[in-house]
């Protein structure tokens, strides 16, 4: 792919592992109990790549163990990221990387100018694949405590879907059963934190903490408090609104609605409590949190905590009549500010455009409809029960929307109108 645009090559690289895993999803001895259609097999596997969650039908009874491994290995596959891996085993064998693999690389994984591409890949995944272990530890430790079958197999694959945020669960009703396992569900949260915030974050952030640099970088402050006031601001919320929470005791409570805040803002996707008997107002903070989104860096999708700072920060700066928009007082580039822009208005035109495809092609209530989409585009996986109501139009439009949300709505429209030459820095779409 030397001659083909770095963002045109990422996109044909996750269609690439899309295929990958239809294909092996469709293999016989992929299958489990029921009969499972090709365009099943097809939304599974763009769920997974997409690290989303949304199901047309159950992971568990739907597909044997191998079926299982391929799900897993296409959500790790499209949760760290497209090169990652492929990346990190030529620089095991030859210790060096061809410049066009470099070059999109440095696309796929939003990295400054100036940062090494050898050593970011190699610390990713070596991040990602600790992190994964430890959480599996943590899980299995607390699913054998609570009596789950088959606690190794459990442990290894929620780890890596929380870590990856893909929401993917072999439990029929996705964590319901755990609603007041604090263990469970705070193993659960910590990963799709660490997952959600990405790796260059987490690596600022501890460099600081232990002395490798005087202070983070305006970024990961941006993203370390966009993130943890809109998990607050969500976790309040939900706990004063949602009317179901009311019958828990407040330890239960304040479990339940702060990890379905944290569920919808990281978009990782599992549900602790029934989402279909939610009020209208919590639904709506939900769909809210799920277009509002992770890290930039992150295994995570929706608008990107960068890019909704940095609309908002321009609004107050036109409030306040100020011609400069500053974060702490750093001056923010006009064309970081542009491209936030071009991010939201283009991520809401996808968003409408799927929406109102869906809404002419379900039956179902508006709300739900529309949940759907934002779950989809977010990359998220909360649902309102639908999913395996949609019809085979309505699927084909989630599995657009998915693919669209796992590349990002802007680079998605980039990576198709964009030429040869390079249209923008690699830092611009970290907003």
């Amino acid at each position: 792919m030397k001659h083909v645009h770095p963002l045109k090559a990422l996109l044909i690289g996750y269609l690439g592992y899309i295929g990958l895993g239809w294909i092996l999803l469709c293999l016989p001895w992929s299958q489990g109990s029921g009969q499972v259609g090709a365009l099943d097999h097809l939304f599974t596997a763009t769920s997974a790549v997409s690290t989303t969650g949304l199901a047309t039908v159950g992971t568990s009874s739907s597909y044997s163990f191998f079926g299982q491994i391929v799900i897993l290995a296409s959500i790790q596959m499209g949760g760290i990221g497209y090169m990652t891996l492929g990346s990190f085993i030529l620089l095991a064998r030859n210790g060096e990387l061809p410049a066009a693999r470099k070059n999109v690389a440095r696309w796929a994984f939003v990295l400054p100018e100036g940062f090494s591409v050898v050593h970011f890949v190699r610390n990713v995944v070596l991040f990602t694949f600790s992190i994964e272990f430890l959480g599996a530890l943590g899980l299995f430790i607390a699913f054998r405590s609570a009596g789950v079958e088959n606690a190794f197999w459990q442990a290894i694959f929620h780890s890596v879907s929380a870590f990856c945020t893909a929401g993917f669960s072999l439990f029929p009703d996705s964590l319901e059963q755990f609603s007041a396992n604090f263990w469970v569900l705070s193993v659960v949260a910590m990963l799709s934190v660490f997952g959600a915030t990405g790796f260059l974050v987490m690596s600022d952030l501890f460099g600081s903490l232990f002395g490798k640099r005087d202070r983070v970088t305006l970024t990961t402050r941006i993203i370390l408090h966009a993130t943890g006031w809109m998990i607050v601001v969500g976790w309040i919320g939900l706990f004063l609104l949602e009317p179901s929470y009311r019958s828990l005791s407040n330890e239960d409570r304040v479990l339940a609605s702060g990890f379905q805040a944290m569920s919808a803002l990281t978009t990782v996707g599992f549900n602790s409590t029934p989402i279909p008997v939610f009020a209208h107002a919590p639904v709506f903070l939900l769909l809210l949190m799920m277009i509002l989104g992770a890290s930039p860096s992150g295994t995570g999708g929706g608008l990107k905590s960068t890019s909704v700072s940095a609309a908002l920060a321009t609004v107050w700066s036109t409030l306040k009549g100020r011609s400069k928009v500053t974060f702490w007082g750093c001056k923010v580039p006009a064309h970081r500010l542009t491209m936030a822009f071009s991010s939201v208005v283009f991520y809401i035109i996808i968003f409408f455009a799927g929406g109102l495809v869906l809404l002419c092609l379900q039956p179902e209530p508006m709300a739900d409809i529309l949940f759907e989409a934002a779950s989809a585009l977010g990359t998220v996986g909360l649902s309102r029960g639908i999913t395996g109501d949609l019809t085979p139009l309505s699927k084909c439009v989630v599995i657009a929307l998915m693919f669209i949300g796992r590349i990002g709505p802007i680079t998605f429209g980039l990576a198709l109108f964009s030429g040869e030459s390079k249209p923008l820095d690699t830092e611009d779409l970290a907003v």
